[in-house]
């Protein structure tokens, strides 16, 4: 076993990782939650970038409906990132098990 080559290994794909994690971050899912009344998008790293929110759902009267439909929205953006960066990830290690990934 060549320790030289598997450290050289090991670097190459330390930086793939850190390349496909940038690359992510650049990539945006979204979803749409409440008949499409709410729509949130996230990247791929986890991070909200925007939050639409049609004026039909906008009732003073009932503000629990409305932050019921932006935590849905929130939580599905966020998920669906998260399976698109771990889709990403098991491609680039191909299927290693590496933690985090």
């Amino acid at each position: 076993m060549n320790i030289a080559k598997l450290m050289k290994q090991a670097q190459q794909m330390q930086a793939g990782l850190a390349a496909k994690q940038e690359e992510l971050a650049q990539q945006s899912v979204e979803a749409s939650v409440g008949g499409g009344k709410v729509v949130v998008t996230a990247t791929g790293a986890g991070d909200v970038t925007d939050i639409r929110i049609d004026a039909s759902v906008v009732d003073p009267e009932d503000v629990d409906f409305l932050q019921e439909l932006v935590l849905k929205g929130v939580q599905e953006a966020i998920s669906k990132g998260k399976e698109m960066a771990a889709s990403e990830m098991q491609k680039l290690t191909g299927g290693m098990g590496l933690p985090g990934f």
